[in-house]
């Protein structure tokens, strides 16, 4: 009988850790046979075969059915361990058999040790077509457990048995044979003592301890949810189930008790205690939690979650059609009559949340409040030294306006943050990636709001307010080379433990290749996969001419089920546009926040909210910078570029000024140091430069914004300059265009004064003279700030300084 073709159905494999990725191929193992006739044959279905579907060249036959079996058998050689004489030496074969329902050791790629999962079904295709003697492709479906040393990172941790695993509640993989490594048991007693809130080993000293294991619990592993769970009893309830159940692994999953069914229940059953006793007041709000039995100060002895109904357990009041579902909770009161005994058909237990779990869905199902800046972080290495400072007003004026204290207010940044905290938290809550996208000028508080975010999202995270993820921080300007990022994500990824075991020592090649395998193994899924938020700052550095960094990072969260969010910092707003090819930009996703530039008044609110910090602790302290004084630092600041560390520092100098005379810092103080800052050792350098001297630098800053990188070839420095002879030049100034000997000679000048550096070595002589790569020597800032001012109003424009 044909089959009606259907529409696939396709099941989220959304965190589960994933496994060695395998080939259609490696389905085909002769040293497996099956041990037994087919016990369940039907028509193929998708979700049979879907990963072989991943090979473009597999395509299932006409007429293809699947044949479910219940056990198949493993050969292998294995070497002696005598060692007498070289005839005893050989090679003995040993026989492993494997049937559904047994706990067994998986070859894993995220993790350096086997993850255990129980084998709920196996099978293999017969066509019409095939001929005796071939090799059938052969499949294993796991039901996942996980160890905690295979969870998230950033999560609210709790003490754990050191071979102890939680049972997940749906998450399975299909695997080939050779994956599975051998059996294990799992047990419901505790062979240990309970850790401490550390990660543990995973693998126990002795050969017989490492397939021994402790199972009490199963999780949700993207919420970090527990439940109350007996395993034996959950294996033979699964074992007992009909045959086509068995064969779609569904009996397996765990049904658990959801926090509106549990409200909606008690609700309905406080009304019936209403009527009865009329004591108790219909309006008030009760937490579920206050009406549950005391917990047993044991906690390996967990009552069944697959038993028979009891006083105490919540069960389902009518047939299962399908789980999860709403239960109904009849109380059994004291003074009631005894009812009937329930039907012979065995009812499905819920799985209950732990007391912890259920605080933390509490908290989660609460209506969320307004996203508010974290308080202050009073530990931080900021705070301490504030407090360690004298009762000198100055000093501690001059320690909170240094450019490089990090408090954790952000005022005037309360939009942004509330955005991006906002978006990051939707894409962990719905176990999805994505490319969060941030630019603006330097000195706008890009980093240090991501930062704020990042702290208050480990927060809720290690508070069960949020899901679990893992964190990691790539900047440019702190790695060799932009490749050294791909050595940083796998080392997270991987669960590799620096603060104990050092770098990874893989090559950066390496790294990309698990890092590929990683996020592209679709189906073959393991216990190890979790959401990684990655924070790169300083994206302009790490733009090559290939851009195969940024389009990896960026490509990487489209892929479905890779749970990676990347956070990219830079400092150009049109940064895709200018520098990213269009393959880049379509993999950006487009959540693009642009941090404007800050005005005069919020430049004002940022140092007068630094200023009060530095007043806490202090019995009426004097004002150490006038409020005239800090607006006209501000005003001048934010007409150029808006930037807080230029304000921060003006202000600073000024009050480092008067600090000597005991008076606080005026205007006229404000205005001195703005002219001595003016009249740096490079701006007296840049104002002594000739015409064309300024135009070869203007040429030079226009090159890296459009390129994206500080590196530059001159033959298109040449170009730009031409360009700018007929832009940037006035009527008393002349307007010929120089010839390329004539730029030569202006560039060795620039050379000479090392305002610029032009690449040098024999690598760099084999090239043609245009393609030899120039780089600026001096502070970009400051070189956009005094051409501005010596230009005027033309080469501000053509600089992009103030706008």
């Amino acid at each position: 009988m044909e089959s009606t073709p259907v529409t696939p159905s396709r099941r989220s494999k959304r965190f589960q850790p994933l496994v060695t990725p395998v080939k259609t191929d490696a389905f085909v193992d002769k040293t497996v046979i099956w041990t037994d006739a087919p016990c369940y044959i039907r028509p193929t279905v998708y979700e049979d075969y879907q990963v072989l579907q991943e090979d473009e060249g597999w395509q299932p036959g006409p007429g293809m059915q699947t044949a479910f079996r219940k056990s198949f058998k493993r050969t292998k050689n294995t070497a002696p361990t005598s060692r007498k004489g070289l005839s005893a030496r050989r090679s003995a074969v040993e026989t492993e058999t494997f049937e559904v329902g047994d706990t067994v050791l998986v070859k894993t790629q995220s993790t350096k040790h086997p993850s255990v999962g129980v084998i709920v079904s196996m099978w293999e295709f017969q066509a019409k077509e095939d001929r005796e003697g071939d090799n059938p492709q052969m499949m294993v479906r796991v039901h996942w457990f996980q160890h905690p040393s295979e969870l998230p990172r950033i999560r609210a941790k709790r003490e754990h048995f050191e071979n102890e695993v939680y049972f997940t509640l749906a998450s399975q993989a299909i695997l080939p044979p050779s994956c599975i490594l051998s059996h294990c048991t799992i047990s419901e007693v505790p062979q240990t003592t309970p850790t401490a809130r550390k990660r543990s080993n995973w693998i126990s000293t002795t050969a017989e301890e490492n397939k021994l294991f402790y199972c009490r619990l199963a999780i949700e592993s993207r919420s970090n949810i527990y439940y109350d769970f007996h395993w034996a009893a959950h294996r033979q309830q699964a074992l007992g189930s009909s045959i086509e159940d068995l064969a779609n692994g569904t009996c397996w999953h765990v049904a658990v008790e959801t926090t509106s069914s549990r409200r909606r229940t008690k609700k309905r059953t406080k009304l019936q205690d209403i009527a009865e006793e009329s004591g108790d007041d219909p309006v008030r709000d009760r937490d579920y939690e206050n009406d549950e039995p005391p917990s047993e100060p044991d906690d390996h002895l967990i009552p069944s979650v697959f038993d028979d109904a009891s006083d105490n357990e919540t069960t389902l009041s009518g047939p299962i059609d399908d789980i999860p579902k709403t239960p109904s909770r009849k109380r059994k009161r004291a003074l009631s009559t005894p009812k009937s005994t329930p039907s012979n058909k065995r009812a499905l237990k819920l799985a209950a949340p732990t007391p912890h779990s259920k605080a933390a869905l509490r908290k989660r199902t609460r209506k969320a409040p307004a996203v508010r800046v974290p308080p202050p972080n009073l530990s931080q290495e900021h705070y301490n030294q504030l407090q360690n400072l004298p009762p000198d007003p100055w000093l501690r004026a001059m320690h909170v306006l240094h450019v490089a204290a990090r408090p954790d207010v952000l005022p005037c940044r309360e939009e942004e943050y509330s955005r991006v905290l906002r978006t990051v938290e939707e894409l962990l809550e719905e176990g999805s990636g994505g490319c969060v996208y941030i630019s603006g000028v330097p000195g706008t508080g890009k980093t240090a709001t991501v930062h704020a975010i990042v702290r208050e999202l480990k927060r809720m995270a290690e508070n069960n307010e949020t899901n679990p993820f893992t964190y990691v921080e790539i900047n440019g300007l702190r790695i060799p080379e932009p490749s050294a990022a791909y050595n940083l994500l796998w080392e997270t990824v991987s669960g590799h433990d620096v603060a104990s075991d050092g770098h990874l020592k893989t090559s950066t090649k390496e790294a990309l290749k698990q890092l590929t395998k990683h996020f592209s193994a679709g189906a073959r899924a393991g216990p190890a996969g979790h959401a990684c938020v990655v924070l790169m700052d300083e994206l302009d550095q790490l733009v090559t001419a290939k851009q195969d960094v940024v389009y990896n990072f960026f490509n990487w969260p489209t892929i479905a089920g890779s749970k990676l969010v990347v956070i990219a910092v830079a400092n150009t707003m049109d940064l895709p546009e200018r520098v990213m090819t269009g393959r880049v930009r379509s993999r950006l996703g487009m959540i693009r926040i642009n941090f404007q530039p800050y005005t005069t008044q919020q430049l004002e609110k940022i140092v007068h909210a630094r200023l009060k910090e530095a007043k806490e602790g202090l019995e009426e302290p004097p004002d150490v910078i006038n409020a005239d004084g800090v607006k006209f630092a501000a005003m001048k600041v934010s007409s150029i570029s808006g930037d807080a560390r230029r304000v921060l520092d003006i202000c600073r100098r000024a009050v480092e000024l008067v600090h000597p005379k005991g008076r606080p810092a005026r205007t006229e103080d404000v205005k001195e140091v703005i002219k001595v800052l003016q009249n740096s050792p490079t701006a007296a350098y840049l104002r002594d430069c000739s015409l064309h001297e300024r135009i070869m630098l203007a040429s030079l800053l226009r090159c890296i914004k459009r390129e994206g990188v500080e590196e530059i070839k001159w033959g298109e420095i040449e170009n730009q300059h031409i360009v700018y002879v007929e832009v940037l030049t006035s009527e008393g100034d002349p307007s010929r265009k120089p010839t390329p000997e004539e730029l030569g000679l202006v560039l060795d000048s620039l050379v000479a004064s090392r305002a610029t550096i032009v690449e040098d070595g024999v690598n760099a002589v084999r090239k043609p003279p245009r393609e030899r790569r120039v780089i600026l020597n001096l502070e970009q800032t400051e070189v956009e700030r005094v051409l501005s001012e010596v230009g005027g109003r033309s080469w501000a424009t053509a600089l992009g300084v103030g706008a």
